[in-house]
Order: structure tokens, then C-alpha cells, then sequence
């Protein structure tokens, strides 16, 4: 079937509108990239509305400083070992720009030293040197970049010798995209021959992985857990060999880093266990009554917030990566091309994105470790430039913990 037979079957006749007006070159690639669309993910529109109720929630088991600190020594040796034996890599995900932090690059190569230059990038891989240090061996990293910054996060890499890293460690990737549309379900338009697209969430880390044929090559290289981290924590530990020592004399098929709840209403998604399964609950989903429940030593029961730093058992990945991973569907402010042509840049939500989440991932894997850090060591997130979880926040942390700036 032809395109214009395809968008008439789906309603979306439409995004032909300005085709006359290009080249054959242009038409062309607009056509291959509408031939990419899924529309089985565009019908959830339809249901964009409508919430699944959440299955039965209770607390779960996990790791804490306690008891971290007592088998340190057990849980190091653990990871080393698997570290040394080329068990573990790790994937940092990448893809967005630094636009809340007044920057168009992307958000890893902001500066947030002071008396000198010090990027986010640079501070994560110094953190995922300590690993490397300790363990005698390198742990291969994939960086998840988007279609906005890839080429740009390549030269920044490049430009500045991978940190001191050594190439050959390093590879990226670029996430899948998925196409934005009005509340009408009509796909928008970002340019006369360009559909809207926006990245799939932090869910389609893998996926994107096995369509860059990476999965295969951690395959190739013996590759038994991925440590999966997000761009804007400036102090997490990366591969930490206590981490991967810990999930793995677990047994579990994922860990999670978690700092404990400063407050019964604090604003971070809760690990707890739904229907037997693994879970994070997000805090507003959460009763006051459960909030405000305590466990038997007097702390919170549903106190382990997550920070967005998972390990995952990689075969237990490729088992569940033919399973449908819930898609949400998101309000948000998306530019796109009126019927003159024009491109306007909506002042508040104007239609649907579609996105993944690794939080998903988590609770097809079927277990999970959760597997408590301290917050002023191993968590600086940087949202925003100024106040709360902030440039100004991280750099507080990172004097704290001797990073000089």
C-alpha cells in the first residue's frame, strides 16, 4: 500500500498538506520516515484519559546502609570479580539538552565547575573511574543519545579525549523516536516534511540498543548485568562493584539505588513491591495512611525512592524484550506546523508524546534489590540552575564529598 493509502486509512491525509512543496529528496525522506510510524501506539490517544488501577501495593525487602555496611568487604569482592571478568557495562542515558539550565547543547557537556571547567559528563566519568580503578579493568560504556544532540555529543567527546577514557570503551547510540499528535490523535507536523517526533522515554534505552545492534555485542562480550544511569546526577557511582556484588549474592534479576524518604509526602517515586512484582509507585499514588506506615524498626515502610540508577540481569533483559512494554501517553507543549506553514510554539499542552519508562522494565524483570545509598554521597541531581536539586545544589554536594571546583 502506497502512502497516501496508508494516511488515509488512519485519518492522517492531512500531513500531505505542504508534500507538493518539496524536493524529490525531501519527499522522500518524509515518506521513509511515515512508513516508521507505529500506529498501534497512536490508538492510545484514545485512551490518554484513562488511568489503570494499580494491583495490591505493599512494602518490600531491601538492602539498607546497615547491612551494606557490614558485608562491604563480601559485596566488593563480588563485583570486582565480576567487573574483572567483563560481566558489566554500563549505559548512560544522554539524549537530553540542557534548555532549564539556559543551555541549547546537550546537558552533559554543561559546566558546572567554578574556578575552573568541569562537565557533567567528565565528573560521570571520573565517577565510573573509581569503579574501574578499583577493579583492574575497564567497563564499557554506551551513551544513549537523541536525533537533537548526537553529533554534538560525539564531538564534545571527542574534542575533550573521551575524558581520559579509552575510546575503544565507548559507544553510542541514538534512542528511537516516536511521533507526537494533537488531542484529536492527528499527527503534528515539526517542518513541511518532518513529523513531530520526540524521544520514547527512558524505557527504550534497550530497545534502541538491539536496533544499534549493541545488544549482540554485549552478547559477544560476555556481558551478565547492565548498570543503566541517567545524565543529571553528578554524584552517583557508576559500575559500583558493592552495588553489582550485592545484587548479584541477591539473586535477584535487578537492583535499584535508593535513598531513604526525608519526609512521608516527599515528591520520589517509591520501590514497593504490586502484586508480588516489583514496583515504583509514584508518591501521589501513595494513601496517607500508607505514607505515613511504619516498619518494625521505626522507619518508613514505603521509605526506598529511587534515583533512576538500575543494574539489570541482561539475560533476563533479552527474555522480556519481546514483551509490550506499557506506553504512556503524555500531555505536553509540542511545537508543529500550522495549515499556512507556520511553526508556533504552544504556551501550554497542546497534544500527546508517547513514552516508555524504565520503571516498567523493572517490574517485568520479576525481582529487584533495592539497595539504599546515602543521599549526600551518591545523590546531586541538577534539574534546574538555581534552587532545589539545582547547579547550585550539585555544587554544594560535590564540595562535600572533595571534588574540587
Amino acid at each position: 500500500m502506497d502512502i497516501e493509502n496508508i494516511l488515509k486509512a488512519h485519518g492522517q491525509e492531512h500531513l500531505l498538506r505542504h508534500a507538493a512543496s518539496l524536493t524529490e529528496e525531501e519527499r522522500r525522506q518524509f515518506f521513509a520516515a511515515l512508513e516508521e510510524i507505529d500506529w498501534e501506539t497512536l490508538s492510545l490517544a484514545e485512551q490518554a484519559e484513562a488511568q489503570p488501577p494499580r494491583g495490591k501495593i505493599a512494602p518490600i525487602a531491601g538492602c539498607s546502609l546497615a547491612e551494606i555496611a557490614r558485608r562491604r568487604a563480601e559485596y566488593a569482592a563480588a563485583g570486582k570479580e565480576a567487573i574483572r571478568a567483563g560481566k558489566v557495562a554500563a549505559v548512560l542515558l544522554a539524549g537530553g539538552q540542557g534548555t532549564r539550565l539556559g543551555s541549547s547543547a546537550p546537558k552533559g557537556a554543561y559546566n558546572i565547575g567554578v574556578s575552573r571547567e568541569l562537565f557533567i559528563f567528565e565528573q560521570l566519568i571520573r565517577n565510573l573511574t573509581d569503579a574501574v580503578e578499583f577493579s583492574g579493568a575497564y567497563v564499557p560504556l554506551y551513551i544513549m543519545t537523541s536525533d537533537k544532540n548526537d553529533a554534538e555529543t560525539r564531538a564534545f567527546f571527542a574534542a575533550h579525549g573521551y575524558f581520559g577514557y579509552p575510546e575503544s570503551e565507548i559507544k553510542f547510540f541514538v534512542q528511537e523516536m516516536a511521533p507526537c499528535v494533537d488531542f484529536c490523535g492527528k499527527l503534528l507536523l515539526e517542518g513541511r516534511g518532518r513529523p513531530a517526533l520526540s524521544p520514547n522515554g527512558n524505557g527504550g534505552w534497550y530497545s534502541s540498543m538491539q536496533r544499534a545492534g549493541l545488544t549482540q555485542e554485549l552478547a559477544r562480550r560476555g556481558v551478565e548485568w547492565i548498570n543503566v544511569f541517567a545524565v543529571d546526577n553528578v554524584l552517583q557511582r557508576i559500575a559500583d562493584p558493592v552495588f553489582v556484588g550485592a545484587t548479584i549474592a541477591s539473586g535477584k534479576m535487578c537492583g535499584a539505588k535508593v535513598v531513604r524518604k526525608a519526609y512521608p509526602g516527599e515528591k520520589v517515586g517509591v520501590l514497593c513491591l504490586e502484586d508480588g512484582a516489583p514496583s515504583v509507585v509514584e508518591y501521589y499514588e501513595l494513601s496517607e495512611e500508607m505514607a505515613n506506615a511504619r516498619a518494625a524498626d521505626g522507619s518508613y515502610a514505603y521509605s526506598y525512592g529511587v534515583i533512576l540508577n538500575y543494574l539489570f540481569n541482561a539475560a533476563r533483559l533479552a527474555q522480556i524484550s519481546s514483551e509490550k512494554i506499557p506506553v504512556h501517553v503524555v500531555k505536553k507543549k509540542i511545537p508543529y506546523l500550522d495549515g499556512q506553514g507556520v511553526l508556533v510554539s504552544p504556551e501550554r499542552e497542546n497534544g500527546y508524546k508517547f513514552e516508555t519508562l524504565i520503571l516498567d522494565m523493572v517490574r517485568l524483570m520479576g525481582s529487584c534489590l533495592p539497595f539504599e545509598v546515602e543521599r549526600s554521597r551518591e545523590f546531586a541531581p541538577i534539574k534546574n540552575k538555581t534552587g532545589v536539586d539545582s547547579v547550585e545544589s550539585a555544587r554544594e554536594l560535590l564540595k562535600q564529598n572533595g571534588v574540587q571546583l
